[in-house]
C-alpha cells in the first residue's frame, strides 16, 4: 500500500543509506527524501535507487537551486522538496521529469507553487500554521491539490490535520535521528504507519458522519 507520508532523512550517510530506506519500504513509508544538507546526499540517493529499484520513490529535500535540481535528477532521484517557493525550482524540476513538493505557509506562496507547476505543496513549518490554518487555506485552494504538512506532525496530531484537510505527512526527527540504526527506524515506522491508517479510517469516518448529518438538517 502507497501512503502519503515522506521520510525525511536529514543527516543520513551513504554506508547507511540503503539499510534505513529497507527498512522504511518494508514497514509501509515508500516516499523517502535525502535533505541536501546530510552527508554525501546525492550518494545516498544513488544507494538507495539501487537496493530499492522501483519499490520505493527516492528523491532530495532542501533543494534550493535549479543546479540542485538537475544533480538530484542525474543522482537518480524521483522528486524535489524544498522549504521554499522558488518558480525556477519547480519548473525545473517538473521538466526533469521529477515531482515538487515545494514549501509554502501562505495562500500567496501556495497559488504561486501550483502555478509553477508543483505536484503538491509542502505546508511548512506546519506547527505553527496548526491544523486549523490548513483548513483555512483547504477552504481556498483546489480540491484536488496534494496538501502534506510538514514540521511538527506526528502520530498524535495525524487525524487532526487530517480532518482540516491535509493529505499526508513529512516526518522528520520523529522517525530518524543521524545514528538510528535500520532496526530502530523500521520500528519507529511501523508504529507512525499504524498511527497513520487508524487516523484516516478515523477521518474518513468523521467525514462520512458530518455528510449525513448535512442531509439530514437539510
Amino acid at each position: 500500500m502507497t501512503r502519503p507520508l515522506i521520510a525525511i532523512l536529514r543527516g543520513v550517510t551513504p554506508p547507511e543509506a540503503a539499510a534505513v530506506a529497507q527498512a522504511l519500504a518494508e514497514a509501509g513509508i515508500t516516499m523517502i527524501e535525502t535533505p541536501l544538507n546530510s552527508p554525501d546526499p546525492l550518494v545516498s540517493i544513488k544507494a538507495m535507487r539501487a537496493a530499492l529499484g522501483d519499490r520505493a520513490q527516492i528523491g532530495a529535500g532542501t533543494v534550493l537551486s535549479v543546479a540542485q535540481a538537475e544533480a538530484v535528477a542525474a543522482a537518480g532521484g524521483r522528486f524535489v522538496v524544498s522549504p521554499n517557493t522558488d518558480a525556477a525550482v519547480i519548473a525545473r524540476t517538473r521538466a526533469l521529469g521529477m515531482a515538487s513538493w515545494p514549501g509554502a505557509f501562505t495562500a500567496t506562496e501556495c497559488f504561486a507553487a501550483l502555478a509553477a507547476g508543483a505536484t503538491g505543496l509542502k505546508i511548512f513549518p506546519a506547527s505553527t500554521l496548526g491544523p486549523e490554518g490548513i483548513r483555512a487555506l483547504r477552504a481556498v485552494l483546489p480540491a484536488a491539490a496534494a496538501v502534506y504538512a510538514v514540521g511538527g506532525a506526528g502520530t498524535e496530531t495525524f487525524a487532526a490535520y487530517l480532518a482540516a484537510g491535509a493529505t499526508g505527512f513529512g516526518l522528520g526527527s520523529n522517525l530518524y535521528k543521524p545514528g538510528d540504526s535500520a532496526e530502530a527506524v523500521a520500528a519507529k515506522a511501523r508504529g507512525i504507519v499504524a498511527a497513520f491508517d487508524a487516523a484516516r479510517v478515523s477521518a474518513r469516518d468523521s467525514a462520512r458522519d458530518s455528510a449525513r448529518d448535512s442531509a439530514v438538517a437539510r
